[in-house]
Order: structure tokens, then sequence, then C-alpha cells
């Protein structure tokens, strides 16, 4: 007598079939020594039925007329825990691979990134590994995974769109860096790096359109400007200009 799905949730709710012989008028559905709900004759090979909470392996047992079948083995599973994210945050596009790590994913069926969701490779029954799907708009949003124990959520992920550069200022500044230079532009609060010439900067993200940078030593001439989020990069080709100093 095989039963499908033969795990479910802790909690109760799943919807099992169960096939086998002389199944009809079949009066009650237990797992273990509670009755299932929702008992449906579908036909004399057939029934459906409503798992009860509980715990551990339990035995399923149909009742018709004629008796009480040999029991079938049911696993009950407790909802997923969610430890961790591997990154918490790329692009708006997605399709970068994530790990999520926990307790109770061997059987993870689904990944909700908000309203987007992607099916999930089990690595084990600690950790799962999902391609994130695009998101709707830029910022945070649930993450929530579905195992035959349930969905549980309590982590966050972040959507960040491609940074973009409107203004560089000043654009100019002496060879030996040190210059305070304000860049201006979009989903600049992501970000991760700022390079003159391939040069490394550092800076302080004022707000998502204003970062706060100091150029680095550079070579007399045109520098592109590149900032760099987990989402992409954008370049200001000669944004800023190192001037040499006076020689005498």
């Amino acid at each position: 007598m095989p039963i499908s799905p033969n795990q479910g949730s802790t909690g109760g709710g799943t919807l099992v079939t169960i096939t086998g012989t002389n199944l009809s008028n079949t009066s009650a559905v237990k797992f273990g020594s509670k009755a299932a709900t929702n008992v449906t004759n579908v036909s004399p090979t057939q029934v459906t039925a409503v798992s009860p909470s509980g715990t551990g392996t339990v035995g399923v047992t149909v009742t018709t007329p004629g008796g009480t079948s040999n029991p079938v083995s049911f696993f009950y599973v407790g909802a997923p825990f969610k430890a961790s994210l591997s990154a918490i945050s790329g692009p708006l596009a997605g399709g970068n691979t994530i790990t999520i790590s926990g307790t109770g994913l061997s059987t993870a069926t689904s990944v909700a990134f908000g309203a987007a969701t992607a099916t999930p490779t089990v690595v084990s029954d600690s950790s799962l590994s999902v391609v994130v799907p695009a998101g709707a708009a830029a910022g945070p949003v649930g993450v929530s995974v579905t195992t035959a124990g349930g969905t549980n959520n309590g982590l966050s992920y972040t959507y960040v769109d491609v940074p973009a550069i409107t203004t560089v200022s000043p654009a100019e500044g002496p060879t030996s860096g040190g210059t305070a230079v304000t860049i201006t532009g979009t989903s600049l609060d992501s970000t991760e790096s700022v390079t003159f010439d391939g040069a490394a900067a550092p800076f302080s993200v004022i707000s998502a359109t204003t970062l706060s940078v100091v150029t680095p030593p550079g070579t007399a001439g045109a520098a592109d400007v590149v900032v760099t989020n987990p989402a992409g990069s954008d370049t200001e080709l000669g944004g800023f200009t190192y001037v040499a100093g006076p020689g005498i």
C-alpha cells in the first residue's frame, strides 16, 4: 500500500494519496494513533487524506468494512531553519548563484526571493545552492525556503541596480592625489569600489546618489573613473584629469 508523498510537515496538512486494493468504503485513515481529515474515496484502489500533526515516523493505516490494513511508514519533517546566505545582495537581473545554510533543507523544493521563486539544488541537509531569480525592483526582499516540513523565512536579500555616474566634481587635481572629489549618480549606496585609471580610491557613501572620494596618485592626463557595486560597474571615460605640478 504505497503512500505519496511519504513525508510531510510536523504541523500536518499534507494531502497524501494512498494506493492499494479493496479501498472502497474507507471509513478512516490513521497516522499512528491520530485520524486523518478530509478522507476521500477516489476509487477502489485509491484514497486521499490530509495528515494530522505529528513527529517522527508513524504507520499509516486504512480502515474499511473488511478491516484495517497493514501500516505504511510516513515521515514527519520539521520546518527548515536558515542560518545564513553566502551573499546578501546581488544584481537586479539575478543570475548569480548563492548558498543557503541551515538545517532541515534536504527536502527543499523552492526558494522565494520576495515574489520571485527559484528551484534550489540540495547539497546536503544543511546546505542549498540556488540561482537568484530577477527582482522586480532594487531593494531588500525576504528569502523563504519551502520543504516537506513547511516554509520558513527570516533572511533578507537586497537587489542592487547597476551604478550610474552623473558628475565628478572637481574634475581635475594634482598627480600627487589627495583631491576630495564628489561623485553624483544613481545606485551608489552599495558601492564596493572606486578607481581612477585602475588605482583604488578611498571613498565614503553619502547616499544613493552621492559618494565622497579622495583621489589616489596618478599620471598627468585624463583618467577613467569607475564605480563598482554587486550589480556591475559604470565608467566615466576621462572623468578626472591629473595635472602635473609646476617646475622651475
